[in-house]
């Protein structure tokens, strides 16, 4: 099972072009001739200093849409907007600061740009703002402050910013700790269909916290997760579905969402794909498949799947017999304080010679090096 939240903290560009392309927001629109290039005329405008103008010109040069991509040239139009105070420009001025995309990495710029946007209540700055002020980039961190600014943008809808609010919540990081207001953010943060957030709701659930204990309501939240391709939700459902909590037991069922999580890499679901095989749950008995998977996930550091792919070894499923790989396998789950690992490794050196065993100890220092 997979219970850690998983919410993401990557900062959010405002959406440019809708200011002046297609929305015509500001307060001194500007309106293309009939026939026009609109290139040429966003550059007219832009020209004879129309913030909107400059600010879309800016996005322009940001992508490469209509212009060659020239992120330098980007970050002039956008500060010639942002200096006339377009919340936008000054958005993603800041944005081009924290990254280091056509002006040298300067976190503190970034904050000062995003302190103008977020001052004028735009939602994206605000949720930037706060993710600086988590971070510790250009200001010293600062939980509550983050929280601050959070709240502000959570506030106003914003998806993003209701997910890392409930973390905070979870965590107690900036306010004290309360699980039923983290649901609460959660929940509003899911409602808008971001699979990430269902996925954490659908945890909250599956462990009573901060709401009853509720096997059902988490298979629901998994599922619209998984169904949206969402990793981590994919192998919780399979395992919902093998256990029968909150849906009746199918194997066959678990199997396929355990193979689409498996897929995307997800060490959980690639474990629990190779004990499905190895028993022939939901698939034909297949040893050799199960090596497959439990040394998929082994190889990442997986410590049930690096026990059992000793036991694969030590007895000769799916694999040749190979006390010394069996061995080796098992050194790495014990140091994860596998209990059946340490046992079996006791076992097994009974029929082990004193070389065996030291061949079995270098094998275990070189698999250990691969670990992705």
């Amino acid at each position: 099972m997979l219970d850690t939240l998983k919410l993401s903290r990557e900062r959010k560009p405002a959406p440019v072009l809708a200011l002046f392309v297609l929305g015509f927001t500001l307060a001194a629109p500007c309106v293309l001739g009939q026939d026009a290039d609109p290139t040429a005329e966003i550059r007219r405008f832009a020209d004879d200093g129309n913030a909107s103008a400059q600010a879309t010109l800016g996005f322009m040069y940001e992508i490469g849409q209509g212009v060659p991509q020239d992120e330098a040239e980007a970050v002039r139009w956008y500060r010639l907007a942002a200096d006339q105070g377009e919340v936008v420009a000054q958005i993603n001025l800041g944005l081009m600061y924290a990254d280091g995309r056509g002006v040298p990495e300067d976190d503190a710029e970034a904050v000062m740009w995003l302190q103008l946007a977020a001052d004028q209540g735009h939602s994206d700055a605000q949720f930037n703002l706060g993710l600086m002020y988590d971070n510790g980039d250009g200001v010293p961190e600062n939980d509550a402050e983050a929280v601050r600014w959070y709240r502000l943008a959570a506030d106003q809808g914003d998806a993003a910013a209701q997910a890392i609010l409930g973390l905070m919540y979870t965590d107690g990081r900036g306010v004290g700790q309360d699980e039923a207001e983290a649901v609460r953010w959660l929940q509003l943060a899911a409602d808008q269909g971001v699979a990430a957030d269902q996925f954490n709701l659908g945890l909250m659930y599956d462990n009573g916290r901060g709401v009853p204990e509720n096997d059902a309501e988490a298979v629901n939240w998994y599922q619209l997760a998984a169904d949206r391709g969402y990793a981590a939700a994919q192998s919780n459902l399979g395992l919902m579905y093998a256990d029968g909590r909150g849906v009746p037991v199918n194997d066959a069922e678990a199997v396929k969402w355990y193979q689409l999580a498996a897929d995307q890499g997800v060490t959980a679901a690639q474990y629990n794909l190779g004990i499905m095989y190895a028993n022939g749950r939901g698939v034909a008995e297949d040893d050799a498949e199960a090596v497959n998977w439990y040394q998929l996930a082994a190889d990442r550091g997986y410590a049930a799947a690096q026990s059992n792919l000793g036991l694969m070894y030590a007895n000769g499923w799916g694999v040749p017999e190979d006390y010394v790989r069996a061995y080796a396998w098992w050194i790495l789950a014990a140091a994860q304080e596998i209990e059946s690992a340490i046992q079996n490794m006791e076992d097994l050196a009974t029929r082990m010679t004193a070389d065996d065993i030291a061949r079995a100890e270098e094998l275990s220092a070189t698999l250990l090096d691969r670990i992705e």
